[in-house]
């Protein structure tokens, strides 16, 4: 069974359940029948949508694809939204199987505080952050957040951190260059959600290089607020395949202190992306595929994906197979209780 079948026929599985990624469904206005306004919230509850900060430059004004392109700008939060699924139950296995989520919309959020505005909107839930890696174009990495917040049944308020990646294959230093400048992007994020007093637990799933990222933000936010205090308002956090220097993961990981029991990191001694990283890096172990036992001495958990999934590659098996999903699951059920 190829990659695509074996993520197809998941996909297949879960179309039943179509439910918002985020939010609450809109209130219904003007004069409808109450035919019409039934099939009106049948519409909407098919709906799925997520917000996405991002500090990547807008193409043609962002507002049809493509919308955010490689280029560094400011901060912002948009509203992405995803066509509803068909109606039939033929065009809506159809739809599954072709492997496309088909973004309908990416409308800003109303100026001002955008951030403070994002939080408002998560009142009263948990908050799942997805944060990509290397080479993703925003459309791709927030289809991706809105896929695996499906998958694993997330419910609560999803939001895509999406941090300018060139989107391509010979473009690794820019990308590293772009991570290093969004850190200051994702902290305000992180910020904004952390010290609103009615959002739950912020979960984290990053992706490769996006794992960079994250350890670095945190480590920095860390040494201002406290390792402890900032450990309390996380959940579970997942470095998924992390593109890490195994000595920078050991060096970040031991400044969090507290932080590391909410770790969860998948790795696979058999990716192939992080093994053309190790040469990039003069030979040193990416944390993403480095000693089990070593990662586990730190104090967090490792889920180790090697014997999983299919394929060549293996860098995204958090995402194309079952089992490594429900590593995800259950490490963001671990954390609400943590």
């Amino acid at each position: 069974m190829t990659d695509l079948t074996r993520r197809s026929a998941l996909r297949l599985l879960a179309a039943g359940a179509a439910l918002p990624l985020g939010g609450c469904l809109p209130a219904i206005t003007g004069s409808l029948t109450g035919g019409e306004e039934e099939a009106a919230r049948s519409r909407m509850a098919d709906e799925r949508f997520l917000y996405a900060a991002t500090n990547r430059k807008r193409i043609s004004g962002g507002t049809g694809g493509p919308h955010f392109g490689g280029e560094r700008g400011e901060l912002e939060v948009v509203r992405v939204g995803f066509a509803p699924a068909p109606s039939s139950l033929v065009s809506r296995a159809a739809s599954v199987m072709s492997g496309d989520w088909s973004i309908s919309g990416v409308t800003p959020l109303p100026q001002g505080d955008q951030l403070a505005d994002l939080a408002g909107r998560a009142s009263g839930q948990d908050v799942l952050v997805y944060i990509h890696g290397y080479n993703e174009a925003f459309e791709t990495s927030v289809t991706n957040a809105a896929q695996l917040s499906d998958a694993i049944g997330f419910r609560g308020v999803t939001v895509a951190f999406t941090w300018p990646s060139k989107g391509g294959l010979l473009d690794y230093n820019y990308d590293r260059e772009s991570a290093l400048y969004s850190r200051d992007s994702l902290a305000r994020l992180f910020a904004a959600l952390a010290d609103s007093p009615t959002i739950g637990r912020i979960h984290v799933v990053a992706h490769s290089m996006g794992g960079w990222l994250t350890l670095e933000t945190l480590r920095e936010m860390a040494a201002v607020r406290g390792a402890p205090t900032l450990a309390t308002r996380f959940g579970g956090v997942v470095f998924a395949a992390p593109d890490i220097d195994a000595d920078v993961f050991t060096a970040g990981v031991k400044r969090l202190g507290p932080m590391a029991k909410r770790m969860t990191l998948i790795t696979a001694v058999n990716d192939r992306a992080l093994a053309v990283s190790r040469r990039l890096a003069g030979g040193v172990p990416r944390a993403g595929a480095a000693d089990r036992d070593t990662l586990e001495a730190l104090g967090v958990r490792v889920a180790d994906a090697s014997d999983y999934g299919w394929g060549v590659i293996r860098h995204d098996l958090f995402l194309s197979d079952r089992e490594v999903r429900e590593v995800v699951r259950r490490a963001i059920d671990r954390g609400r209780s943590v």
